[in-house]
């Protein structure tokens, strides 16, 4: 089973890849290390578990968070083995997350193919999560490092507790931006800031790199999210790898969505109200939406701010010396963001 990074249709191939390319490169033989350890702890005499796995890899991905663990771990000099495995309880993490996100919000398609729910139901798919994410608790205990399990472990239940927030805060538009923003902090930035952590633990560094190390993470995780948000929006269903649309559907409140209904008429905060609070949505509502985001230029907004938090990730790092991993480091905040050109 191949597990090295894939590359989604329609992903722009320019500067976003050479970062990738340049990170991988650093980390080829501990990724490698990572996706053998992946496959093996996938498996299971349940057949249908290392099968729905399977799919799940089979539908591409850039690893990027367990390429962040690595990294992490390199630019902070540690030498030894312990960074693989946590890679892979990162990664296990963030797969099960996926795995019960798709049910909850009944997606079709993931990473540009049929998800795991729509193929092999939903219990299955919740089931099989909860398999990684006692994959990802096993990796944790084996590691033997309570600061480790503590930063892993404590991720995983602000993940729950951001995902259950956004359910809270879903076709409410009297959603804040501080709510939406404790939204993606739980959901996304927790398990960015965790996989960076964590390298620097394990390589004993000064608390002064541990606490950098996860500051670039959490603020990386945000722009990442904020990114995502607006390409609801702004990107084509290819690109995107999901139904374009996604989140104005499913009545979602995210910072396009905010911005829009702050900046708008009484008459256009009534259309908002109709088409997520009550679910009364027709097939022209998603292109007035867009329309009136334009008007008020939320997504460059959004843009603008994650770019922000980008470059408050890129400042995390000063605390390094200028060494090729934080270069690669650098190039990768940027590649996130750029993924909305």
């Amino acid at each position: 089973m191949d597990l090295a990074p894939q590359h989604m249709p329609g992903e722009d191939r320019g500067r976003g890849e050479d970062a990738l390319t340049a990170l991988t490169a650093l980390v080829q033989a501990d990724l490698e290390a990572c996706n053998r350890l992946i496959v093996e702890r996938m498996q299971s005499p349940v057949a249908l578990i290392p099968q729905l796995a399977a799919h799940l890899v089979a539908a591409g991905g850039k690893r990027l968070r367990p390429l962040l663990t690595l990294a992490a771990a390199k630019l902070c000099g540690y030498q030894g083995e312990r960074h693989v495995s946590l890679a892979a309880c990162v990664e296990f993490i963030h797969t099960a997350t996926l795995l019960h996100d798709d049910v909850v919000d009944e997606s079709a398609l993931r990473r540009g193919q049929a998800s795991a729910n729509a193929l092999f139901g939903n219990k299955a798919s919740v089931l099989v999560g909860d398999f990684l994410f006692a994959r990802a608790f096993q990796l944790m205990v084996a590691d033997g490092s309570l600061e480790v399990l503590r930063i892993l472990s404590t991720a995983a239940a602000t993940i729950a507790e951001g995902e259950v927030l956004q359910l809270m805060t879903q076709n409410d538009t009297a959603t804040t931006e501080d709510q939406y923003l404790a939204v993606i902090e739980g959901k996304t930035a927790a398990l960015f800031a965790a996989a960076t952590e964590v390298g620097a633990v394990i390589a004993d560094g000064p608390r002064a790199e541990q606490a950098a190390l996860c500051d670039y993470g959490g603020a990386l995780g945000i722009a990442f999210q904020l990114v995502d948000d607006a390409l609801d929006y702004a990107a084509d269903q290819e690109a995107l790898g999901k139904s374009v649309g996604d989140d104005f559907r499913e009545g979602k409140i995210t910072l396009p969505v905010l911005l829009a209904f702050a900046r708008g008429s009484e008459e256009e905060r009534g259309f908002w109200r109709r088409v997520l609070e009550e679910g009364d949505q027709q097939d022209a509502d998603l292109a007035i939406a867009m329309a009136l985001m334009t008007k008020y230029d939320t997504i460059g907004e959004t843009i603008a701010r994650a770019r922000r938090y980008g470059d408050k990730a890129i400042a995390a790092l000063d605390v390094f010396p200028d060494t090729i991993e934080r270069r690669a480091m650098v190039e990768v905040v940027r590649f996130c963001i750029d993924r909305a050109r």
